[in-house]
C-alpha cells in the first residue's frame, strides 16, 4: 500500500508562509509541517496550529540562515559577528570540516529551539531540518538523543534515490550535493530506526527543492513506491515579496498551487494514495 506525508517547511518563517500552509492543508494535500522556532512569524504559526490540531506539526531545527533563539554569547561556534546563524550550509559545512562549530554550541541551540516549540503548546510529531543539516555526522547523534530526551517519536530521513530525477533538469553541483545528502541519510535511517524513532521509508523533494510545480509533483505521485513516502513542499504567497526576504529564488507560489490542485488530489485517489502525518507513523 501507498502511504504519503506531504511537509511544508518553513512554518514560522513569514506571515506569507504560514497562510500559504494552513490553506493548503485546508484546501489541498499537505498533511504536516515543520515549523521554525526563530522565524519572524512562529507566534502566528504557533496560533495556526492550536487552531488546526489535526495538522501533524514538527520542529524544523535551524543551524543557518535564521537568528539563533539562545542569546548569541552562548553558541559563538554558530553565529557571525552580527549574532546571526551564517547564511547557509556551505559556508556551515565548511566550518564543521575544519572543526569551528562546537558541538556543545549546537546541542545548546537545539535544546532552546525544542524547548521553545514544546512551551508553545504544540505536541511535536517529528523533528526535521532547515538544508537537512541534522543528518550531518556528529549532529546526528546530538538529535537523535534529544529526540529520545523530549520523546519526539519521528524523524525526517531526506534519502531521495539517486537516480530519481521526476523530469526536474538535473543540475550537476545539485545532483551531486542530493547524492552526498541521501548517503548521509541512509546512514541516519539506521542509526534511527535501531533506537526505535520511525521514520519513512521514501523521500522526495530534493533535487527539485523550491520548484516543486503541479508537473513536478505529478511524476512523484505517479512513481511513488509501495510504503510510507515524504514529499517536501514549500508553499508561499508572494513570490515577489518572500524573494526580497530570502535569496533561495523559491518558486513558493508554484508549490502551493501544486498542494491546492484539484488535479494533484484525483492523482491521489487514482493512485491509491493514502494520506498521513508522522503523527500518524506506527511501529512496524
Amino acid at each position: 500500500m501507498k502511504k504519503l506525508i506531504v511537509n511544508a517547511d518553513d512554518f514560522g518563517l513569514h506571515e506569507e508562509i504560514n497562510k500559504a500552509i494552513i490553506q493548503g492543508y485546508q484546501t489541498g494535500c499537505i498533511t504536516s509541517t515543520s515549523i521554525m522556532p526563530g522565524g519572524g512569524a512562529f507566534a502566528e504559526a504557533v496560533s495556526l496550529s492550536l487552531q488546526h490540531p489535526r495538522l501533524g506539526v514538527g520542529i524544523h531545527l535551524t543551524l543557518v540562515g535564521a537568528e539563533p533563539v539562545s542569546e548569541a554569547a552562548t553558541v559563538p561556534s554558530l553565529v557571525d559577528d552580527h549574532g546571526r546563524f551564517f547564511s547557509d550550509y556551505q559556508i556551515f559545512l565548511k566550518r564543521f570540516i575544519l572543526g569551528k562549530i562546537a558541538l556543545s554550541d549546537v546541542r545548546r541551540e537545539l535544546i532552546g529551539q525544542i524547548e521553545k516549540v514544546l512551551d508553545s503548546g504544540i505536541a511535536v510529531t517529528h523533528l526535521d531540518s532547515h538544508q537537512h543539516l541534522h543528518i550531518v555526522p556528529g549532529i546526528i547523534d546530538i538529535v537523535l538523543d534529544l529526540a529520545r530526551h523530549y520523546k519526539i517519536p519521528a524523524l525526517r530521513i531526506p534519502d531521495e534515490p539517486y537516480g530519481f530525477t521526476a523530469g526536474y533538469p538535473v543540475r550537476p553541483g545539485r545532483l551531486l550535493g542530493r547524492t552526498g545528502l541521501s548517503f548521509l541519510a541512509r546512514l541516519a535511517r539506521r542509526r534511527a530506526r535501531t533506537m526505535g524513532m520511525l521514520v519513512p521509508d521514501h523521500f522526495f523533494g530534493m533535487l527539485a527543492g523550491g520548484d516543486m510545480g503541479e508537473s513536478h509533483l505529478l511524476q512523484v505521485l505517479e512513481r511513488l513506491p509501495a510504503g510510507v513516502s515524504e514529499i517536501m513542499l514549500h508553499p508561499g504567497y508572494n513570490n515577489s515579496r518572500l524573494n526580497k526576504t530570502f535569496f533561495w529564488n523559491y518558486h513558493w507560489e508554484e508549490e502551493y498551487a501544486a498542494a491546492i490542485s484539484k488535479k494533484i488530489r484525483q492523482t491521489l485517489v487514482n493512485q491509491q494514495i493514502g494520506l498521513l502525518s508522522f503523527g500518524d507513523l506506527k511501529d512496524g
